[in-house]
């Protein structure tokens, strides 16, 4: 038995976008596009807020999600490496549009480490669990005929290897979504008992521009 320490999610940004254009778009209702006071946008739409659309953009927020809906139109695409068990959760946020690395075309072209999953302790258990996962994939690399039998115990090997693949097992997805969604997100998730959430609500406040001053706004008391 061995303790790893937790493997903890991995986040890698790519870009955020639009900033300038949802700024725009907030002052449409009241047709208040001469109090804009933010630089003109670089060429990913971005800018740096001047302080009447920072109050208005901060005013808009805390009024509620139809007053705030400027914040749909910030996009964030990043990549993020995170366990099964972690991304059941994450699914249920709909406003976001995920492409994942694949373990049908993937899981059987190496034999897996345990870097592979996020295994706090390294348990005789969790040893033995790799070394049947890679058994399997040995098998199934063992039957490269195009005949019928290889086929149909190729399909049985690897429907064993899917169904006993761990929930700790790590997926790397790249993900594209917006700030109204991520706001969201870290006032659901902040206070989680996974890790990996609060790690991902930690990496929102202090990765994102104007994170803190839109994204985790709260009303003062």
């Amino acid at each position: 038995m061995g303790l790893r320490g937790a493997f903890m999610i991995k986040m890698k940004l790519h870009g955020t976008y639009n900033l300038y254009y949802s700024i725009l778009g907030m002052r449409n209702p009241m047709n208040s596009w001469h109090l804009m006071d933010s630089s003109e946008p670089d060429e990913a739409g971005n800018c740096k807020l001047g302080e009447k659309d920072l109050n208005l953009a901060q005013r808009l927020t805390l009024a509620g999600t139809e007053h705030g809906k400027f914040m749909r139109f910030i996009t964030v695409c990043f990549d993020l490496t995170a366990p099964l068990y972690w991304w059941k959760e994450f699914d249920t946020y709909k406003f976001a549009e995920k492409n994942s690395t694949s373990t049908m075309h993937k899981l059987t072209s190496r034999e897996l480490a345990p870097h592979d999953f996020s295994f706090d302790m390294l348990t005789d258990y969790r040893n033995d669990q790799i070394r049947h996962l890679n058994n399997l994939i040995k098998a199934y690399k063992s039957r490269e005929g195009d005949s019928e039998e290889d086929n149909a115990y190729r399909k049985a090997v690897f429907r064993e290897l899917v169904q006993d693949l761990p929930s700790a097992y790590m997926q790397k997805r790249t993900v594209i979504t917006n700030y109204a969604e991520l706001r969201n997100i870290y006032f659901q998730r902040r206070y989680h008992k996974l890790d990996e959430w609060r790690d991902f609500c930690t990496w929102i406040k202090e990765t994102l521009p104007y994170a803190e001053e839109l994204i985790c706004l709260e009303k003062k008391e």
